[in-house]
């Protein structure tokens, strides 16, 4: 094979799926080519073909799904009408796969050693001892952590970083030519997924491997990637490199994808989020002419008549739009104008009235008894110390971002404040109330007062009840309006999260994702509650429906003066909506302070390793190499001295693991706990 030329070259792909009624093209012209040592990052919302046109090279389409038509070359040769024998010979070997559920893809029965050498054995015919040590190497490749100790162990007992680098070691065992990783960072941390990223440009540059890289987080894509392909709708709409994808962009859809993203340089209100309108079509009912049309700000009749095709508007850059020609300057004018307009931040009286007030608060979690002192020793009590002498306070329409990493305690105090935890000890008051007591015992117009937007949607939507009947049993519960009211005030709710009255009927199953989340967030003003916490609310969104999300939440907060707070691993929707933030690690808060302290100047070494690690959509960016190495430890048996001094890259010695830190005034309202003095810390 000549090294010029592509490990994988896919030419007019089609790919699609029987249903009950008749067969739906899913996938629908799609080239693109791989070469070795490049990594072509595929993007777009959910829905998109993304998954499918990489399963469609492997031939894991599932029974009712097929290859139409097109071409799927691997090193020159065609893959597409192999048999399934020489499919298992590829597969592992010259081609492997990184998905992006971890467990779905391990065994949980196994240990890792012995699935690590099963590759080997199978592909290369080593035996078990030759496996084995071909393993650790792998391990150790991937910057595995006690590799050894890895290796006897099971699935579950690994984190979710261990877990993916054990794929990923999976993946390279056998040098493969070409990887396909099909979102491997998206249920990871931020400062995992920085870890992951960097081992995956490493192996690439070592290895020289040939990368296709999916994910919908375009930070994440213009960090790794060296070209862009962008779907929409079973349809490469625009492809090029990633510097022109991110700095040039030519397809509005493309434009639309950008203007979504929160920037984490941007503070509160000086960057605005434009969602795109409507959603993608289903295969099974596409537009006439361009499918981008319908939702296309600067759609015209033409682009509803002719069907666009993939066309080369400049060396290497291809655009698959119909006002390419004449008036593409003025299109992108006007999508340049629109994106500028900086938004309004309401600045309500009476700021200073508390109405969170945090004092010391604890939750544990027993675990069963530990003896101590041999067999006939004493039992000693256990706790997982989830939220340990949490203190902040939350004044009238502010906004407190609560930012960290898995397991530091945030959603657990999120519940407590809310009564969906109790207290161990501490205080927690609400409008100079004292709702310390779990749910059951608060009173009526504290509930009423203090709503939660939780992560799923589909956790606290009833599935058998209509949206409107779940909307007015709130409404009901509460005595919001009067009982002929109800109906027009669900309307008037539809409409404020930017729902129409079809709604009302319709069932939760009927409804996307966003749609389900606006759903939650309508139900939580129902009753015009005094602050709302919200728990990672778009975490599990589309760029564009997250961004409709975040202008809706700014909106309600504008309009009501509502106190909020945030809750997520993002750190740029958190800068993009909250005034303040306090940073999360093993049950406590390390710092505390106003957006602009913390994210244009951060003290503590844990935010500052949180900043370092969250991609930018730039890919001329400057990479910060200041990376945490290890887990967290356990918050049942958490570090003497600062809980951060097992991770901490700049520890000063024997002090940080021997002695608690003290909480240092920065000034303005910004603290910082940490054995560092301020001077050291700058």
């Amino acid at each position: 094979m000549d090294d010029n030329s592509p490990i994988l070259s896919v030419r007019n792909l089609a790919v699609s799926y029987k249903t009950r009624k008749r067969e739906v093209d899913a996938v629908r012209d799609v080239s693109f080519d791989v070469y070795r040592g490049e990594n072509l990052g595929l993007v777009g919302e959910s829905g998109c073909g993304k998954s499918t046109t990489a399963y469609s090279i492997v031939n894991f389409l599932g029974r009712n799904g097929r290859v139409r038509s097109g071409d799927i070359l691997f090193k020159g040769e065609q893959i597409r009408g192999r048999s399934e024998a020489d499919l298992r010979k590829l597969r592992g070997a010259d081609i492997s796969m990184v998905y992006q559920e971890p467990m779905s893809a391990l065994n949980p029965s196994m240990q890792i050693q012995d699935q690590l050498a099963e590759s080997l054995i199978a592909h290369r015919g080593f035996n078990k001892a030759n496996a084995y040590a071909e393993s650790i190497e792998a391990l150790k490749k991937v910057n595995m952590p006690d590799p050894e100790g890895v290796m006897k162990r099971y699935p579950h007992q690994l984190s979710g970083g261990q877990q993916q680098r054990v794929l990923i070691a999976m993946a390279m065992l056998n040098n493969p030519s070409l990887l396909i990783m099909d979102e491997p960072t998206t249920a990871l941390d931020v400062t995992v997924e920085a870890a992951v990223l960097d081992l995956i440009a490493e192996l690439q540059k070592k290895y020289n491997t040939a990368t296709l890289y999916i994910s919908h987080n375009l930070g994440v894509v213009a960090r790794v990637s060296d070209k862009v392909a962008v779907m929409y709708a079973g349809e490469i709409v625009e492809l090029a490199t990633t510097r022109e994808i991110f700095k040039n962009p030519m397809h509005p859809y493309t434009m639309g994808l950008m203007r979504c993203l929160p920037d984490v340089d941007a503070p509160k209100g000086t960057r605005v989020l434009h969602p795109i309108e409507g959603r993608v079509p289903s295969p099974a009912n596409l537009p006439q002419g361009c499918i981008f049309a319908p939702r296309c700000e600067q759609a015209n009749q033409e682009c509803t008549a002719e069907h666009p095709a993939l066309v080369e508007i400049e060396p290497g850059h291809q655009v698959r739009c119909l006002r390419r020609a004449k008036d593409w300057e003025e299109v992108k004018r006007l999508w340049a104008t629109a994106a500028e307009k900086p938004i309004e931040i309401l600045q309500r009286a009476a700021p200073e009235e508390k109405v969170l007030d945090v004092n010391n608060a604890k939750v544990y979690y027993p675990v069963p008894f530990q003896t101590v002192g041999g067999l006939f020793g004493m039992e000693k009590r256990r706790y997982v110390r989830a939220s340990d002498n949490v203190s902040f306070t939350i004044k009238r329409g502010r906004t407190l971002g609560i930012v960290g990493e898995s397991g530091c305690g945030k959603s657990t105090m999120a519940k407590a404040i809310v009564g969906l935890e109790p207290l161990y000890g501490g205080k927690i008051d609400f409008l100079d109330v004292d709702v310390s007591k779990p749910l059951n015992k608060r009173n009526i117009e504290s509930i009423r007062d203090l709503q939660m937007v939780f992560q799923d949607p589909n956790g606290v939507l009833n599935p058998s009840y209509s949206v409107g009947d779940q909307i007015a049993f709130s409404l009901r519960r509460f005595g919001t309006v009067p009982p002929d009211q109800i109906k027009a005030e669900v309307e008037r709710l539809l409409r404020a999260v930017k729902l129409d009255e079809s709604y009302y009927n319709r069932l939760p199953r009927q409804l996307s994702g966003g749609e389900k989340q606006r759903v939650g967030i309508a139900r939580a003003i129902s009753t015009n509650p005094a602050m709302v916490v919200c728990d990672e609310p778009v975490s599990a969104l589309d760029v564009s429906v997250q961004a409709a999300v975040l202008n809706l939440l700014l909106e309600i907060q504008k309009t009501q003066n509502t106190t909020m707070i945030l809750i997520s691993h993002d750190l740029s929707s958190v800068r993009f909506f909250a005034d303040d933030v306090a940073v999360m690690y093993l049950g406590h808060i390390v710092e505390i302070g106003s957006c602009e302290a913390i994210f244009q100047k951060p003290n503590h070494p844990y935010t500052t390793a949180l900043l370092a690690a969250v991609p930018r959509a730039d890919p001329d960016a400057p990479h910060s190499n200041i990376r945490l190495s290890g887990r967290v430890p356990s918050a049942v048996n958490p570090p003497s001295g600062c809980k951060f001094n097992t991770r901490c890259p700049f520890k000063i010695g024997e002090i940080c693991e021997q002695q608690e830190p003290p909480t240092r005034d920065m000034g303005n309202g910004h603290y910082i706990v940490c054995h560092l003095t301020p001077e050291q810390l700058a």
